[in-house]
C-alpha cells in the first residue's frame, strides 16, 4: 500500500485504490472461505448459523480496528453489520436451515 502523501496526481490514486479494492476482495473472498467451513464445523457441532454474543464480539471487534485504524467506527459497524448478516445467511443455507 502506497502512503496517500505521495500520490501526485488523480491517475496514481485512482490506480491505488484500484489496487486496494482487489486487495479487499481478495480478502473478503478468504472471509467467505471461512465461512463455509465455519458452516461445516457447527454443522458437525450442532450449533446454529446465529450466535448473538459472537455477532456482538465481531461487530466491537470491527469499531476498535476502525478507531485503531483512523477511520470512522459507525461506518465499520455498519459495514460489518451487512458482512456478518450476509455470512450468517450463508451459514443457514449451508446448514440446510435458511
Amino acid at each position: 500500500m502506497r502512503d496517500p502523501a505521495t500520490l501526485g496526481d488523480m491517475t496514481d490514486l485512482r490506480s491505488e485504490v484500484d489496487a486496494t479494492d482487489r486487495a479487499l476482495g481478495a480478502l473478503l473472498a478468504h472471509r467467505a472461505r471461512l465461512i463455509s467451513r465455519a458452516a461445516e464445523l457447527k454443522d458437525g457441532n450442532g450449533w446454529p448459523a446465529r450466535i448473538d454474543a459472537r455477532v456482538e464480539e465481531v461487530i466491537a471487534n470491527a469499531r476498535r480496528n476502525a478507531e485503531a485504524g483512523g477511520w470512522d467506527p459507525d461506518l465499520a459497524e455498519t459495514l460489518w453489520r451487512e458482512l456478518v448478516e450476509w455470512s450468517i445467511r450463508r451459514e443457514q443455507a449451508a446448514l440446510g436451515r435458511e
